[in-house]
């Protein structure tokens, strides 16, 4: 093998390719960055947990129920409820003082179809 590699890298001549591969991109630039927006949103932990809590409770739960539930401070949860909210995956419903959150399902069977769409092109 290394023999036959040897005599191909030989005739080789200067500019010439070493590999004949095909490397166009089967991603597109918007697809790439749709995942890597879609990844993003996802790649926290707390987040992750926010989106457990909330996916698994049919009605809507507080901010002072997710900080009892989550293992970081009531400001922390809040950035990541907006961070969630801004993205589309959860909304929140207010209820004179309080505001309940819940997941919006189609949002987030959205993204689990771009991601796992995407990822099929990878591998």
């Amino acid at each position: 093998m290394h023999e036959e590699t040897k005599l191909k890298i030989e005739d080789r001549r200067r500019g010439d390719r070493c590999c004949d591969t095909d490397l166009k991109l089967r991603l597109k630039p918007d697809e790439t960055e749709q995942l890597s927006e879609d990844i993003k949103i996802l790649a926290h932990p707390v987040r992750l947990q926010i989106l457990d809590i909330l996916s698994r409770n049919a009605g809507q739960v507080c901010v002072c129920d997710l900080e009892a539930a989550l293992p970081v401070k009531q400001p922390t949860v809040s950035h990541h409820l907006k961070l969630l909210r801004d993205a589309g995956l959860i909304d929140c419903a207010c209820q004179g003082l309080w505001a309940f959150y819940f997941v919006n399902r189609a949002a987030l069977a959205k993204l689990r179809a771009r991601v796992a769409e995407t990822m099929k092109l990878l591998g």
